[in-house]
């Protein structure tokens, strides 16, 4: 006999108060499995190509686990102190920039820049807070990125547990299933692969996306000429993330400092402007439509909103595991929209006389 509603909804509000109370109390310490099970789980359906094409489990997670290797290695002997280096100094160049448009203003608009104006005193004051502020996140996020735990020992644990983890997932996956209480198995079965979808979709679909555009982006404006443009390229791929928003803040500030840089000469500034539109009609028709899909099922408003509470109450380990929490919010909020429509509540009278009928034609 199955458990009352009541007492499953007092089991189940249970294990979710544990599991945000474990979050966040050893949020630190279980930051490297969680970033280890997200390389996992995102490369997951690379090691069941390669087991279709032959492989077995344990090899195809060898070779796989030495190309991401080497491709970290890249990048951190190569990308890594360049964007770093590129982040500091247009930190460190913020005021210079900001007094070079308040002048450009000045000259063009003398009516709204006079000793007085709120904007020219705004503009003053804004490169020096980015300046100051600026160096401070960026120390913190250095900061905050080795103590979680030491960087030696998170170095060497993500890339153990994401091996094993690799290895493993078909297995652990079906040891879970057997676990599932039996009454409520389909619907549990259904409505994970809704989320699994959906994370698919968006985690590996969407981040394939983010990698290519923050590529491409990089190395084309870096081709053109463009100070920081490796540091705009990443964080345009990177805000890619949440749809609109990378091509938005990333083409606003490429096309920016390339007035400042190219000023005189249009056809770079022509040029930066078009990497971005040629970045956006890649995204829009080749990109996104086979790598993520048509509907994703996270509206940018909620993704933006679960980014923003993770990431407050539980730091950074909040931030990672946001989107596949928000992701079962939204599907278990569909899924309860679902059976609300179908239940009494929702078609009153109607479901009643519907249910009597169906009662009545009942052999």
């Amino acid at each position: 006999m199955a458990l009352p509603v009541r007492q499953q909804f007092i089991y189940w509000g249970i294990a979710t108060a544990v599991f945000l109370l474990l979050l966040w109390v050893l949020g630190d310490v279980i930051l490297p499995f969680i970033v280890g099970l997200a390389i996992a789980y995102f490369l997951d359906p690379v090691a069941d190509r390669l087991e279709r094409l032959g492989l077995g489990r344990l090899w195809a997670t060898v070779i796989i686990s030495i190309f991401a290797l080497t491709i970290v290695i890249i990048a951190v002997l190569i990308v890594v102190p360049v964007l770093v280096q590129q982040t500091g100094d247009l930190i460190n160049r913020a005021p210079a920039l900001f007094e070079q448009l308040r002048a450009f203003l000045a000259e063009q608009f003398p009516s709204f820049m006079d000793e007085t104006s709120p904007l020219r005193q705004s503009l003053a004051s804004i490169g020096t807070t980015i300046q100051s502020r600026g160096g401070e996140v960026l120390t913190q996020l250095v900061s905050s990125a080795m103590g979680v735990v030491s960087f030696l020992v998170f170095i060497v644990v993500v890339p153990v547990v994401a091996f094993y983890m690799l290895m493993d997932w078909d297995r652990m996956v079906a040891r879970i299933d057997a676990l599932l209480p039996r009454d409520h198995r389909p619907t549990i079965r259904r409505l994970a692969s809704e989320i699994d979808q959906t994370l698919a979709s968006f985690v590996r679909g969407q981040g394939t996306v983010c990698l290519i555009l923050g590529t491409f982006y990089a190395g084309a404006l870096m081709l053109v000429g463009l100070e920081f443009g490796l540091v705009v390229g990443a964080l345009a791929g990177l805000l890619t993330f949440i749809p609109y928003l990378g091509a938005l803040i990333g083409g606003a500030l490429a096309i920016g400092l390339a007035l400042f840089q190219f000023w005189g000469e249009w056809w770079w500034i022509v040029a930066v402007a078009a990497i971005f539109q040629f970045g956006q009609l890649v995204e829009g028709n080749v990109l996104t439509p086979n790598l993520v899909g048509s509907s994703i099922g996270l509206h940018p408003v909620w993704l933006i909103f679960a980014l923003s509470a993770f990431g407050s109450v539980f730091g950074f380990v909040g931030l990672l595991v946001a989107v596949p929490v928000a992701a079962m919010i939204g599907v278990l909020v569909r899924f309860g929209i679902e059976r609300y429509r179908v239940s009494l509540l929702y078609r009153g009278l109607e479901g009643v006389t519907d249910l009597r009928d169906s009662n009545d034609d009942t052999p």
